[in-house]
């Protein structure tokens, strides 16, 4: 039996679906289906059974996914010191981010990363900033790079970068013309936002609460490609990191206005399993992150307090 096949089993026990623990794995949804098969084969028992459109494990299966993951977890660690005896860095890193973040923040440290190390491997795989926790946890990921990072059981936090966030909108908005304004002045403007429960959005809705601001949503999205797709037809302002809007406004398709007010930023961190022993791969890209922070410390990987 390979360990690969506890991992899926793990996988499917944890998204509650076959089609995800596929995606995640890179191989088809009837060879997951196979890897089960061959599971229940050998143990004799059923692990896994279909409730209310959902994948539930059975009482074995329970055993079986607690104990397998303690298994993949001691098997990552091994391979990860090994791999810490060698003298050239090789392997594959795996983060979990969101597109705000993969997209803007690490193009830069991933172009000096891949030059440095041409053999390693890395993977950015994009989701909720709360789903990324539980992977970080599941050491489904190396580790996460998340905006509003929050420390929690058995999660460290690493500094990374601070982004400023900006008012953008259509180039026939009014607001076109302003070059700085204050938060207060958004009051009663339609607005194109983020979905309720983004680390984005609930630091926006505290801001506005704190300014006695009160907008119109036109919009709530996941995404921060469609909040800038919106703002540019002119269905309303947005607020949005500095970074992530630099093309649209060089290409004129989108007014950026700077905001006055003090801490209107979007803190970015580095997250992982607190303990965990980094491969030489995971650990040099980490302190290639951490080269873009302003409060870097030495040794890189210092935790924040």
């Amino acid at each position: 039996m390979h360990i690969e096949t506890l991992k899926i089993f793990c996988d499917v026990v944890e998204n509650q679906s076959f089609s995800l623990a596929a995606s995640q794995n890179f191989i088809t949804q009837s060879a997951v289906s196979q890897q089960i098969r061959g599971l229940e084969e050998r143990y004799g028992k059923r692990l896994l059974e279909r409730k209310r459109g959902s994948v539930r494990p059975t009482a074995a299966g329970e055993i079986l996914h607690n104990m397998s993951r303690e298994l993949i977890h001691l098997f990552n660690e091994m391979e990860a010191r090994l791999q810490g005896l060698s003298n050239v860095v090789t392997g594959s890193v795996r983060v979990g981010t969101v597109h705000s973040v993969g997209l803007y923040e690490l193009s830069a440290p991933l172009k000096a990363y891949f030059a440095d190390f041409p053999y390693v491997n890395v993977y950015l795989e994009y989701d909720r900033s709360s789903h990324i926790y539980e992977q970080v946890l599941r050491g489904n990921v190396d580790f996460g790079v998340v905006a509003y990072p929050t420390a929690r059981a058995q999660i460290t936090v690493l500094d990374f970068v601070t982004d400023r966030l900006v008012v953008v909108c259509a180039p026939s908005h009014p607001l076109a013309e302003r070059t700085e304004m204050s938060l207060r002045e958004l009051d009663g403007e339609k607005f194109v936002g983020f979905e309720k429960g983004i680390p984005t959005r609930l630091a926006l809705d505290r801001m506005f609460v704190e300014n006695e601001v009160v907008v119109q949503h036109v919009a709530e999205l996941d995404n921060i490609e469609m909040v800038k797709r919106l703002a540019e037809v002119g269905a309303g302002v947005a607020v949005i990191p500095d970074k992530s809007c630099v093309h649209e406004v060089q290409a004129g398709t989108l007014a950026k206005i700077e905001l006055t007010d003090l801490g209107v930023t979007r803190p970015i961190g580095i997250v992982h399993r607190t303990g965990k022993h980094f491969s030489p791969a995971a650990e040099r890209f980490i302190e290639y992150l951490q080269l873009e922070s302003p409060n870097r410390k030495t040794p890189a990987l210092k935790e924040r307090e």
